[in-house]
C-alpha cells in the first residue's frame, strides 16, 4: 500500500461501485524499481463542484483584495508576535549529526536490503526529506540551514586548515547551477527507471554530496549554497512563507524568532534574477508534470494504454520531453501574464523587475501543490520509513523500537479516508492559490502605488492562477496509471 510503482508495489486502480465509484489503488510487485507515487486513490465523484468552487474562491479573493485599501497587504504582513531568542552555537553540531546520519543512510543503501520499502535510504530521501521536510520548512522556517549535511563538515575543514581564499562566481552565473541541478534531480526522481533502487540512489546521493562539498570549498559555503546547491536554494524560498521569522537585526546577538503571517517576509523581498525566477517556475512545473505524466490523458497522447503501463523505461524519451515542455509552457504563461498586466497598468518598470518580483507569488502555489501531491506518500511511506530506520541494514536490529510496527495503509484507503484525504488535498491547493493572490496583490502594490493600476496589473496573473487551480484539482481527481 506504499504507492510505489516498482520494486515494492505498483498502484492499480480498482473501481468500487459500492463506494460511489471511488477508486482505490492496491499494490502488486513488478520486476524493477521506481520512485514513490503521490496518489493512493482516485476520487471519481462530482469533482466539477470542487473545481468550480476552487476557481471561484481564487477569483473571489482577487475581487475582495481589489476592494480593500491599497495598504492592506502591508498592514497585514507587518504584524509580529515575538517569541524567544536563540543563538547559532549548536548549528554546526546539528549539521555534523545530520552528516553522520546521511553517511549511515548511504551505507545502508549500498550494503543493506535491496527492497526500497525496508531500506531507509529511499524512504528518508523521497519521503522524509522531499515531502516531510518541505512541509515543515513551509510551516516553521529554514530548518534546512541547520539540518543540511554540508555546513558542519565545512566548518570543521575551515577550522582545521584556516580560512582559504575562494573564487567568487561571476554575477552573470546567478542561480543557473542550481537550476541545472534541480532539473537533473527532477529527471532522476520522475524519469529515471530506478530512483528507488537503494544502491543506485546511494551512489547518486553520495556523489552529489562530494561534488557539492568540493564546490563549497572552491567557491565558499555561502556563495555556493545560494547559487548552486539546489536543495538549499529551494528550501530557502519555501521558508519565506513560514509562520516563524528570524529577526535579522538581532542575528549577531543570537537572533529572535517572531510569529508572523504566511508571506510576511516578502514585504521587502528583492526581485529575483532571471535564473531565480526560472528556478521557482521549474519547482512548480516539475511537481505538476509528476501528476500529469501518470494521467490517462497524457499517456493517451502517445498511444500508450494506461491500463497496460509498459514501465518507466519505455517512456524515458516521452518523460524527458514532457518535463521540459511543462516548464516552458508554465514560464511562457507566466511571462505573458506579467507582460499583459504591465501593459494594462501602463507600468514604467522593466519586465525583468516586474517578473522577478511577482514570481514570488508562485511559491505558495508550488508549496501547496507539493504537499497535496505527495500527501498520500507521506502518510503511508512515512510509516515504512519509521520502521526501516530502526533496522537500517536489515540485520534484525530494533534501535528505536519501531522495526516491527504494523503499517496502517488504511489511512490512505477506504471510503472515509478517500473523502477526507481528497478534501484536504483540494483545500490545500485552493488555500495556496488564495495566498498567492494575496502575495501578488501586495507585490503589485509595491510596483504600482495607485490601487487601480495595481489591480489591473495583477488581473492576468490572477487568471493564470485560477487556471492553475483548475489544473491542480483536475490532476487530483483524474484517473492515473501505475
Amino acid at each position: 500500500m506504499s504507492g510505489r510503482t516498482e520494486g515494492g508495489a505498483v498502484e492499480r486502480c480498482r473501481l468500487s461501485l459500492a463506494l460511489l465509484l471511488a477508486a482505490l489503488c492496491f499494490a502488486s510487485p513488478t520486476a524493477a524499481f521506481a520512485h514513490a507515487s503521490d496518489r493512493g486513490h482516485v476520487l471519481l465523484l462530482p469533482t466539477g463542484y470542487y473545481v468550480a468552487g476552487g476557481a471561484l474562491a481564487v477569483a473571489a479573493s482577487f475581487l475582495v483584495l481589489a476592494l480593500l485599501p491599497s495598504d492592506f497587504p502591508a498592514r497585514f504582513w507587518r504584524r509580529r508576535l515575538p517569541l524567544f531568542a536563540f543563538g547559532d552555537g549548536a548549528r554546526a553540531t546539528v549539521s555534523l549529526i545530520s552528516f553522520a546520519g546521511f553517511t549511515i543512510l548511504v551505507a545502508a543503501g549500498l550494503f543493506g536490503s535491496r527492497d526500497p520499502l525496508s531500506n531507509p535510504l529511499p524512504l528518508a530521501i523521497w519521503t522524509l526529506l522531499w515531502v516531510g521536510l518541505v512541509l515543515l520548512q513551509g510551516l516553521f522556517g529554514n530548518l534546512w540551514s541547520w539540518l543540511n549535511p554540508w555546513y558542519g563538515p565545512w566548518r570543521v575543514v575551515s577550522s582545521l586548515f584556516g580560512k582559504r581564499q575562494t573564487w567568487r562566481p561571476p554575477p552573470w552565473l546567478g542561480c543557473w547551477p542550481a537550476f541545472v541541478l534541480f532539473f537533473a534531480f527532477a529527471w532522476f526522481e520522475l524519469i529515471d527507471p530506478a530512483p528507488d533502487d537503494p544502491a543506485r540512489l546511494a551512489s547518486v546521493a553520495g556523489l552529489y554530496w562530494l561534488l557539492s562539498f568540493a564546490a563549497m570549498l572552491v567557491f565558499g559555503y555561502r556563495d555556493w549554497s545560494r547559487r548552486g546547491e539546489f536543495l538549499t536554494v529551494f528550501f530557502a524560498m519555501v521558508a519565506r512563507f513560514a509562520l516563524l521569522e528570524r529577526n535579522e537585526v538581532e542575528r549577531n546577538e543570537g537572533g529572535r524568532l517572531n510569529l508572523c503571517w504566511p508571506g510576511a517576509k516578502l514585504g521587502d523581498a528583492a526581485p529575483l534574477s532571471l535564473s531565480g525566477s526560472a528556478f521557482l517556475l521549474l519547482a512548480l512545473s516539475s511537481v505538476s508534470f509528476d501528476g500529469l505524466s501518470k494521467t490517462f490523458f497524457w499517456l493517451g497522447l502517445f498511444g500508450i494504454n494506461p491500463l497496460e503501463f509498459p514501465g518507466r523505461t519505455a517512456v524515458i524519451g516521452i518523460g524527458t520531453f514532457g518535463l521540459g515542455l511543462t516548464f516552458v509552457l508554465l514560464a511562457a504563461a507566466f511571462v505573458v501574464a506579467v507582460v499583459l498586466g504591465q501593459r494594462l497598468a501602463g507600468s514604467p518598470h522593466s519586465l525583468g523587475r516586474a517578473a522577478g518580483l511577482l514570481v514570488w507569488s508562485i511559491v505558495p502555489i508550488a508549496l501547496a501543490y507539493h504537499v497535496a501531491h505527495y500527501l498520500t506518500a507521506l502518510l503511508v511511506d512515512g510509516q515504512y520509513a519509521v520502521a526501516a530506520l530502526s533496522d537500517p541494514f536489515a540485520l534484525g536490529w530494533n534501535l528505536f523500537g519501531t522495526a516491527g510496527m504494523q503499517i496502517e495503509a488504511g489511512v490512505a484507503a477506504g471510503a472515509g479516508s478517500a473523502w477526507w484525504l481528497w478534501n484536504v488535498q483540494a483545500g490545500v491547493i485552493i488555500a495556496g492559490h488564495m495566498l498567492a493572490v494575496l502575495v501578488a496583490h501586495g507585490l503589485a502594490w509595491r510596483l504600482h502605488p495607485v490601487p487601480a493600476r495595481a489591480a489591473l496589473s495583477q488581473f492576468p496573473l490572477t487568471v493564470l492562477m485560477i487556471a492553475y487551480t483548475v489544473f491542480g484539482l483536475w490532476l487530483l481527481a483524474t484517473p492515473a496509471a501505475g
